[in-house]
This record gives structure tokens, C-alpha cells and sequence, in this order.
């Protein structure tokens, strides 16, 4: 469950657009066999740029969704999405 405000969403939509297109630049670049150093420059910049999208996710989910599960004294499934989201983190 994912609660995202409009402005949010909006931010969210638009990194994802630009990582779509960094991927097709990519699939572009091995078909025309270039130079493995610039792929490798260009796939590192997509991992950073899904890294920024999942912080985004992560900071909305603590500070909206955990947040409510507070509130409403949720506290065994808010150890659980903790513990969930550390493990993928790690990943």
C-alpha cells in the first residue's frame, strides 16, 4: 500500500521516465558495440537514479504510511515493514 501525494507522484513519474530513456540509450549503445567503459558509466548512473527513486518511496512510506500505523498502535506490523524494507536496503 502506497500513499503518494500528487507532487510526489509527479517526481516519481518524471525520474522514472528519465531511466526508461537512460535503458534505451543503453540497449542503443551495445547494439552499436560501444565502448564498455561509457555502458558501464551509463548503467552506473541508472542504478543511482533507481537508488534515488527507491529513497523517495522509502522516506514517503516512513514518514505517511508507518507514520499512520503509529497512530493507530500498529506497532507489530510497523517491526515488520522496518525489518522488511532494512532487508531489501541491504540487497
Amino acid at each position: 500500500m502506497t500513499y503518494l501525494e500528487d507532487p510526489k507522484k509527479q517526481k516519481l513519474i518524471r525520474r522514472l521516465k528519465l531511466i526508461e530513456g537512460q535503458i534505451r540509450g543503453l540497449q542503443n549503445m551495445v547494439e552499436k558495440n560501444t565502448y564498455c567503459v561509457d555502458i558501464i558509466t551509463q548503467t552506473s548512473a541508472v542504478k543511482q537514479g533507481l537508488s534515488n527513486v527507491e529513497d523517495l518511496l522509502l522516506e514517503n512510506h516512513l514518514g505517511h504510511c508507518l507514520f499512520a500505523q503509529v497512530q493507530a498502535g500498529q506497532t507489530g506490523k510497523i517491526k515488520e515493514e522496518i525489518l522488511k524494507v532494512y532487508k531489501l536496503k541491504r540487497k
